[in-house]
């Protein structure tokens, strides 16, 4: 069964790239943490253990350099930019001597050196101490490839500055702008990954409220964190519902749009649920509450969430294995540069030095400057994090970027019928009672289907709920889609479908025995949810097959099937018979699974991608990789398949520009035709590319 585990997280410090966050992970995986995800883009470590405390694993990564800091603790200013701010003031003049005339103040390499220290010490202290946890962690990142080339141009030109050995030596503007830049495009890079994170932050601040609860005959005021599971909530309009809780007076329309996508409001009366989060439009009522803190539906939707980008596609697998060894290849590629340019091809035209030995250093300086891993390793997690927060935003939760991987290459959908395709909500059509009272058999199917999930038994509960007399059932027992039973009072009784018919018989719905002897039966009607047809026929016109995979009998089917265009429909189907027609699918084609009840949570897990609907009960959403939280709306399942396909799109698009650009870009610099200040200038504007257009998914038209 697919299960979401509650993690620990601490807010992790000074992470510059993907890399660092890769460091962190297999640095703790080798300490004894088994389930850990450190995520560059949330600045989160997550983990699960019983054996290493949270305290233990802050002081493991602190041991790398990084810091931790309170969820409470905001900055006004980031790190980042405090820094750049500071190398800006120093690097400005600087760079400027090289637009004088000889003779300036600012030509002095003394003066030059005094203004490249502060940013030199400035750089190797942020990036140095990364470059430093990154090789103990033995995954090297970008840090590496930027301390090295800025310390090269440094010491070179103290160097050239000690021995006296002219202009031509010194290179304290490279060193100075090489970081200043860098830092410019961590700062960019920063507030870019902040973009990609307002889902979740919008989703975190709807919860944030406070409530008026009813305690000692008093009605106060107090923070949503402080309510407690059955305090009395007083929700008048215009009020935010703090959290879940259930309707014990009043009626009012909520506006459940922001948790389920529905813009119409929902009218709530006495024994309906609310949701934490949404907005009560108008109506008063008080509620109990159910669920509170981590426990409540919206909370469950934000740890969905951030779980989610923590899967990560089979794409990205060659990303991080190239990503993984880059540094080492670019820091052979940088010394292979060196050594061509200094001994095989000199350019005896310098006149810089007769060996050719600043050019040489320049050419391998600009090799590793311009060289970005950080892109491929954000290519994919920025593009996942934007495609499953606007997918939150409409009232869809994916629960990972491989599950928006494989949604994307979807070949053919099964769907349940009941609550799935039709809206679940039943009908009493006809009740034939044989010899017996009318009121007493309703009492039995009442009291009887409250110990059943099914939707058909729930529809039923709700709408004899008048006949409520408290009945003691023993001995209860279900079979999952055909029938329950239980004893009172010494006679067994049972409701089942045709199916527990000894001969067949389609003219009734559902048949009720008493000692084995049918004293009634049921005809129920139930109506097709808007807009289905309409979604079976996108699909189709998607090239995606459909099918109608039913346990109803084959009459009510087909009556279905010629309302909608599946491309098949399997009718009569009992939940082990739906799982291997499922199975069989998925060993040659991607195949999902629709449903809702506890009878398809096995065909939901055994489906390439499960798909439950709202409503479904929390077995089939566990089961599930992807919720539908708008169980009235299919048109949902549409929005979710374009958006799968257009962030799987946008993946492919970082993932080529993070290839392409080193490809291009190295050979560029090895032949001499970049400076390493334009160098530094690139790189530090292609991770900002691959986020800018991970942003840019949360806006593109779907289609």
């Amino acid at each position: 069964m697919k299960t979401i585990n509650k993690k620990d997280t601490l807010l992790v410090e000074g992470m510059t790239c993907s890399n660092c966050a890769a460091g962190i992970q297999k640095h703790l995986k080798s300490n004894g943490l088994e389930d850990i995800t450190v995520n560059f883009s949330t600045s989160e470590a997550n983990f699960v253990s019983d054996k290493i405390s949270n305290n233990e694993v802050q002081k493991m990564i602190e041991s790398l350099g990084y810091s931790i800091r309170k969820e409470s603790e905001k900055e006004k200013m980031s790190l980042q930019e405090k820094l750049f701010y500071f190398s800006l003031f120093f690097t400005l003049p600087l760079f400027s001597h090289m637009f004088l005339n000889e003779g300036h103040f600012l030509q002095n390499p003394f003066i030059q050196f005094l203004l490249c220290l502060p940013v030199y010490l400035v750089g190797t202290w942020f990036f140095g101490k990364s470059a430093i946890s990154s090789i103990k962690s033995k995954s090297l990142n970008m840090d590496v490839l930027i301390t090295m080339g800025s310390s090269a141009a440094f010491f070179y030109s103290v160097y050239g500055w000690y021995f006296n050995l002219g202009s031509n030596f010194l290179f304290f503007e490279t060193s100075s702008t090489i970081i200043t830049l860098v830092l410019l495009g961590n700062l960019l890079e920063h507030k870019s990954v902040q973009q990609t994170t307002t889902s979740i932050r919008d989703l975190s601040d709807i919860q944030k409220t406070r409530a008026k609860v009813e305690r000692d005959n008093k009605i106060i005021e107090i923070d949503f964190e402080d309510i407690l599971v059955g305090d009395i909530l007083i929700i008048n309009s215009g009020d935010k519902i703090a959290v879940d809780g259930i309707v014990l007076e009043g009626n009012a329309t909520v506006d459940e749009s922001m948790i389920t996508g529905e813009s119409i409001p929902i009218t709530k009366t006495i024994n309906n649920n609310v949701i934490g989060g949404t907005v009560l439009q108008s109506g008063n009522i008080k509620a109990r509450a159910t669920n509170v803190g981590s426990d409540t539906l919206l909370s469950n939707i934000i740890e969905l969430v951030k779980d989610a980008q923590n899967h990560k596609p089979q794409i990205q697998k060659l990303g991080d294995k190239i990503s993984s060894i880059f540094v080492p290849i670019v820091l052979g590629i940088s010394l292979i540069t060196f050594l061509i340019s200094f001994y095989i091809f000199p350019n005896t035209t310098s006149d810089l030095s007769p060996n050719n030995l600043i050019d040489s250093i320049l050419r391998a300086v600009a090799v590793l400057v311009i060289s970005c891993p950080c892109a491929m390793g954000l290519a994919t997690p920025t593009a996942v994090m934007v495609g499953i927060g606007r997918a939150a935003k409409n009232g869809i939760l994916i629960k990972g970027g491989n599950t928006l991987e494989k949604f994307a290459k979807i070949k053919h959908i099964f769907f349940d019928k009941t609550g799935t395709i039709t809206t679940g909500n039943f009908k009493i059509k006809n009740l034939n009672v044989i010899n017996e009272d009318e009121s007493e058999i309703k009492n039995i199917i009442f009291n009887l289907e409250t110990y059943s999930s099914h939707p058909i038994a729930k529809s039923l509960v709700s709408e004899l709920k008048s006949f409520s007399d408290k009945l003691e059932f023993t001995n209860i027992h279900e079979e999952k889609g055909i029938s329950i039973e239980g004893d009172y009072n010494g006679i067994t009784y049972k409701i089942g479908s045709y199916k527990i018919l000894e001969k067949d018989n389609d003219n009734h719905d559902l048949f009720i025995f008493k000692n084995n002897i049918l004293i009634a039966t049921i005809d129920i009607e139930d109506e097709i949810k808007q807009n289905t047809n309409e979604v079976i026929s996108d699909l189709n016109s998607f090239g995606i097959n459909t099918s109608l995979l039913s346990g109803d009998k084959k009459e009510k089917c087909k009556y279905l099937s010629d309302k909608i265009s599946f491309n098949s429909v399997y009718s009569e189907q009992l939940p082990h018979e739906k799982l291997e027609i499922i199975k069989q699918r998925s060993l040659s084609e991607t195949t999902a699974m629709v449903g809702d009840g506890v009878n398809d949570a096995p065909s939901l897990s055994i489906a390439s991608v499960g798909i439950s609907v709202g409503g479904s009960t929390g077995v089939a959403i566990q089961s599930s990789d992807v919720v539908l939280l708008n169980k009235n709306n299919l048109k949902q399942l549409t929005t979710a398949l374009k958006i799968s396909k257009h962030t799987f799109l946008t993946i492919k698009q970082n993932l080529f520009w993070a290839f392409a650009y080193n490809i291009v870009a190295i050979p560029i610099a090895a032949m001499g035709y970049l400076n390493p200040m334009w160098g530094a200038l690139f790189m530090a504007f292609s991770d900002v590319i691959v986020i800018g257009n991970s942003i840019r998914l949360k806006y593109k038209k779907l289609d």
